[in-house]
């Protein structure tokens, strides 16, 4: 009789074990997402337009595969121009970053990132409109290339900045009807690199720039053939354990 109980003991023992082994497998799945193309990550962008309640800063823990390699990645996403009280996505900062001047958004970022982010870690920078210009802005910060390595900078509908300084690989987006990728500094005084160094898709959006520069970003049927890098029919995939995201505000002051 004691030998059965200590049979049955042993086997309940072992169904918690598994019970718990897999269940935990499945709640850790359920907190990842593997990105394969642009699009997916202009929608992870946009979740930084929330009316300042969160802030227009993030950053996820992930892990950057490209081939048989793979290598753990930050990825700081950063929102363009909102209108929020005491936060620096105002009109001021477009002015101030496309003339590739110093700004409160480009200083948060570079703290934000230094506070939150382990010296020598690889990052992954995305950013739509305004954000995309300090995403370029924070990629040629001296202190960020010495203390971190930018993989790659991606930009959604966001003009040329810092040339020549910005570390990693820098993925200009546009579609053909956004105007805005051409309004900076830049466009006067490098404007073949300005022009030509957009990668442009035709969404349709003919007489509706506004449309096209929020709206374009969004398709797969576009966008879906850039890698996440922003590399076209390029390979690079991104797993992000969505559990280890943060948001963070950009005060004007």
């Amino acid at each position: 009789m004691k030998k059965r109980v200590s049979i049955l003991a042993s086997i309940l023992v072992l169904a918690i074990v598994i019970t718990t082994l897999f269940g935990g497998i499945s709640a850790f799945a359920a907190n990842t997402r593997t990105f394969t193309n642009a699009a997916e990550i202009y929608e992870y962008v946009r979740d930084g337009y929330n009316g300042g309640e969160k802030g227009p800063i993030s950053i996820t823990k992930g892990t950057l595969r490209q081939g048989y390699s793979s290598k753990t990645v930050y990825l700081v996403t950063l929102s363009g121009t909102e209108l929020v009280l005491n936060q620096s996505t105002e009109v001021l900062t477009d002015l101030l970053s496309g003339f590739d001047l110093d700004n409160a958004y480009y200083y948060n970022v570079v703290r934000v990132i230094q506070q939150n982010i382990p010296r020598g870690a690889n990052v992954i920078l995305a950013g739509h409109s305004l954000g995309g210009m300090v995403a370029q802005q924070v990629a040629a910060n001296s202190s960020i290339k010495a203390n971190y390595n930018v993989l790659n900078t991606v930009c959604f509908g966001s003009p040329l900045l810092s040339v020549g300084s910005r570390e990693g690989v820098v993925r200009r987006l546009g579609d053909v009807s956004d105007v805005v990728p051409y309004l900076s500094g830049r466009l006067f005084t490098n404007p073949i690199t300005a022009i030509f160094g957009l990668n442009r898709e035709n969404g349709g959006y003919y007489g509706r720039p506004i449309t096209a520069h929020n709206q374009s970003y969004f398709r797969t049927d576009l966008w879906g053939k850039y890698d996440i890098t922003g590399t076209k029919y390029g390979g690079a995939k991104l797993e992000l354990d969505l559990s280890t995201r943060m948001f963070f505000q950009s005060p004007i002051f």
